[in-house]
């Protein structure tokens, strides 16, 4: 599922430029290239929690916040961006977590974790929320590139 996620989504950002992936709707929206930064972010932040067992150090906070907490910061950091890059961030998180996730069992799923929110999950319910939360921002990013390119979206998106 994860793969299929990821498919779909790169094939709903093929051919974009770096102004198409840059344009944000309204002032506080975000932007496509910053919803791709964070659905790499969101799947880093569950590695970390889920195969190191540990919270982000202070440097890694700082590199990842601005697109785990989208906003004006990760506006501000992903602009410019071309989709090549997007692309190498989302493959550098997914295959480091592919290579991990080789070497887990069902055992492994049923491990218990708190979210910062104090919330009890288990990494079944945070891999789940990987793809669960990067399929609602192809549903975004959708309807952003739908907006940019109206005649794209008269075409059926038949994920890929």
């Amino acid at each position: 599922m994860l793969q299929d996620t990821r498919r779909t989504t790169l094939a709903a950002v093929r051919g974009l430029e770096p102004a198409q992936l840059d344009w944000a709707p309204g002032a506080q929206g975000n932007s496509i290239g910053a919803l791709l930064a964070h659905i790499a972010a969101v799947e880093w932040a569950y590695s970390v929690a889920t195969f190191e067992r540990r919270e982000p150090t202070a440097q890694e906070k700082t590199q990842w916040r601005p697109a785990l907490q989208l906003g004006a910061a990760a506006r501000e950091q992903y602009t410019g961006w071309t989709l090549n890059q997007y692309e190498a961030l989302l493959a550098q998180v997914r295959q480091d977590s592919l290579q991990r996730l080789a070497h887990c069992d069902d055992a492994w799923l049923d491990r218990e974790f708190t979210l910062i929110d104090g919330t009890l999950v288990n990494f079944r319910w945070a891999w789940f929320h990987i793809f669960e939360d990067e399929l609602s921002h192809r549903g975004q990013i959708l309807l952003i590139r739908n907006h940019l390119l109206p005649s794209a979206a008269s075409r059926s998106f038949a994920g890929g």
